[in-house]
């Protein structure tokens, strides 16, 4: 391959191949490259929703704190190359172009055996290990899962110390139908003697998450029983809490993202954090940890891209997400009328996560992502004047399947005391986000 577009081709070309849980690819991969993974310090990541926001947390600290950090997420909002970042900043196109040259002999070899081809997400993950191991040689590596955990690609790798950020109903179509199916899938990423940090909400997923700690010796530090976020100020444009840890209290730390979810996820990055300062001498100062905290952005999460009209973006993809986007819309934002847009994918609990939304709306967009797997705006529809019928409530609904003319409805009709809402699958969020805010370089974020 002689180009980075051909490279991205190439590894977007094997999206076909679908999601095929398993390990036995990836750990070939790994023997033939030498085991590169064992040359890593990772900061392994998993949960239904908030995973993102952690390791945006987390990768801006220990940047602040001056170590170098590679991160690697899923999927990017705005081009391929935001899955591998080293210090906050994306893959050079040259260097993922030459490991994608590399790792392809080794993927064709094995797609030619009874273990059939790698995916895209296998090849992209054993290229952020490449490039970790090989090119940038970062203290630390923030991992995300792809999809649960026991069975994700990315679990080839043994972490300095685990995250758990939640656990719903997402993926339950593979994952299981019961959440403490899915968190079973989620607490595989558990390993022997590896500190774990949870913020699983009480119930029968946190049971399965504290009985794989207990079985693995892993000591297990739990939202709500070891460590606590107190909430001091609440705004728009950021928010400051008390983080009350076993080791020490730290008061008052600020995140500019919104929600009560952003104060839970960097309380549970400022508990990894603090259990690798006081069991691995990770040096942490004060002043870096507020500023890295403050400084934290992630895209697409109750993110403003617009004040005029006002213009929220927030991927909320499942039921929990729509609750949490609900309750910062109810709780934080304020408003005369409430416009949503919405585009969802057909594999999602579209009836769940509607009910959460309906209650607040004025005037509802239902359209499609631009995407294989888009549920048609028409059968959303379907499922909105049914819900409606319950509810009893009058919403207007408008149903439009281009989301490009949905969009510019969206914007014609909300007014200076307004708030539009874009929201759904991370696929139609990188479409509007790059539209609304003209990035012509904008990519398809598989």
């Amino acid at each position: 391959m002689s180009s980075y577009e051909e490279a991205r081709q190439w590894i977007e070309g094997l999206v076909p191949f679908g999601i095929r849980p398993g390990l036995d690819r990836v750990k070939e991969l790994m023997e033939r490259l030498g085991h590169p993974e064992r040359r890593l310090k990772f900061i392994h990541v998993a949960g239904t929703n908030g995973k993102g926001s952690v390791c945006a947390y987390l990768t801006s600290v220990l940047i602040k704190c001056g170590y170098d950090t590679g991160t690697f997420t899923s999927p990017y909002i705005t081009k391929f190359t935001n899955r591998f970042q080293y210090n906050g900043r994306d893959i050079e196109e040259e260097t993922l172009l030459m490991l994608a040259n590399r790792l392809r002999p080794h993927v064709e070899e094995i797609a030619a055996t009874e273990l059939g081809s790698p995916t895209m997400f296998e090849v992209a993950t054993a290229l952020a290990i490449l490039f970790y191991a090989t090119v940038a040689y970062p203290d630390f590596v923030v991992f995300e899962t792809g999809l649960g955990g026991r069975l994700d690609v990315t679990n080839i790798v043994t972490p300095v110390i685990s995250i758990i950020t939640n656990v719903g109903h997402d993926h339950m179509d593979i994952l299981g139908d019961t959440l403490a199916k899915v968190a079973a899938e989620k607490a595989g990423i558990i390993k022997n003697g590896v500190p774990v940090v949870s913020a699983v909400a009480p119930g029968e997923a946190l049971d399965v998450i504290k009985a794989k700690a207990a079985a693995s010796k892993s000591t297990l530090y739990q939202l709500g029983e070891q460590f606590r976020e107190l909430p001091l100020q609440v705004a728009e444009d950021g928010q400051t809490f008390t983080f009350e840890g076993p080791f020490r209290t730290v008061s008052p730390l600020s995140v500019t993202l919104s929600g009560a979810h952003q104060r839970t996820n960097a309380a549970v990055a400022v508990m990894a954090l603090e259990v690798l300062r006081q069991y691995y001498a990770l040096l942490i100062d004060d002043e870096h940890l507020i500023e890295g905290l403050k400084s934290t952005a992630w895209p697409g999460r109750l993110e403003m891209v617009s004040r005029q009209p006002r213009m929220l973006l927030d991927g909320a993809h499942n039921p929990e997400g729509a609750e949490t986007l609900a309750a910062a819309l109810r709780d934080v934002y304020r408003y005369e009328r409430l416009y949503i847009m919405m585009g969802m994918l057909e594999n999602k609990s579209h009836r769940e996560s509607l009910r959460h939304i309906l209650p607040i709306v004025d005037t509802l967009i239902l359209t499609e992502p631009d995407f294989r797997k888009a549920m048609p705006a028409g059968r959303l529809g379907e499922i909105v004047r049914e819900l409606l019928q319950e509810a009893g409530r009058p919403v207007e609904v408008i149903v439009e399947p281009d989301w490009t003319a949905a969009l510019d409805n969206l914007q014609r009709i909300t007014g200076d005391a307004d708030l539009a809402v874009v929201t759904g699958t991370l696929y139609l969020i990188a479409d509007v986000r790059a539209r609304v805010l003209d990035h012509s370089d904008s990519e398809k974020g598989w």
